[in-house]
């Protein structure tokens, strides 16, 4: 029978690892306080992983912005890492500025189940995992081998995240910063209100259990 792989689990504790990086070694647990996108790829030089890169390094600021620390990741060494860098800067005219964990051991691929069997053995498979300031996993992403993540997205996401830790609140289907959130539906029968009275609140009222507001 084939190893069943572990996998993080969103609202725990997110596996802490030491590793080797173009940065030189970094432990997750360095970054407790910051947000963090740590994000893996097949292998370097490959055309659609090189898109990404440029794409990630051309957000940096946006991430920055939102107190996220990316972190890059794969199964290569750090001197391929370097070089691959150098040519993404040059094509993309865009600074690397975040860690790139050469995992040639594959044991933060392991311990954060990048490897599937059944797309590469021994290579990570695109796979986002996005930890709060507390280092809770909070969110994971895993994409095919052939195609190219949405980073906007990603920011997205965590906005998404950020958003509803801050006021409490939820937020609905292709919801994008200053668009109506969710309100939590009632916990009790007798907590259920009239859409006149929740409207006098100022909620957009669509069902008992459906409620929008802006924030």
């Amino acid at each position: 029978m084939s190893e069943v792989q572990q996998l993080p689990r969103l609202n725990e504790l997110a596996p802490d690892f030491e590793a080797n990086t173009t940065q030189g070694k970094l432990k997750l647990s360095d970054f407790h306080g910051k947000w963090v996108v740590l994000f893996s790829h097949p292998a370097d030089f490959t055309p659609v992983c090189s898109t990404e890169f440029g794409s990630f390094a051309s957000k940096t600021e946006e991430f920055a912005k939102r107190n996220v620390q990316l972190i890059g990741l794969s199964v290569d060494g750090v001197q391929a890492h370097l070089a691959w860098i150098r040519d993404i800067e040059e094509i993309f005219l865009h600074k690397v500025t975040f860690p790139v964990i050469a995992d040639l051991d594959m044991k933060v691929s392991s311990l954060y189940g990048m490897i599937h069997p059944g797309a590469s053995s021994t290579a990570a498979v695109r796979s986002v995992f996005i930890m709060d300031d507390k280092g809770i996993m909070r969110a994971m992403i895993y994409y095919p081998m052939n195609a190219g993540r949405n980073i906007s997205e990603i920011i997205r996401v965590i906005d998404a995240l950020q958003t509803a830790d801050q006021y409490g609140v939820s937020t609905p289907a292709d919801w994008t910063p200053g668009g109506e959130v969710v309100v939590a539906p009632p916990a009790q029968q007798g907590a259920i209100k009239t859409q006149e009275e929740e409207e006098a609140q100022g909620y957009d009222y669509k069902r008992w259990y459906l409620r929008f507001k802006n924030l």
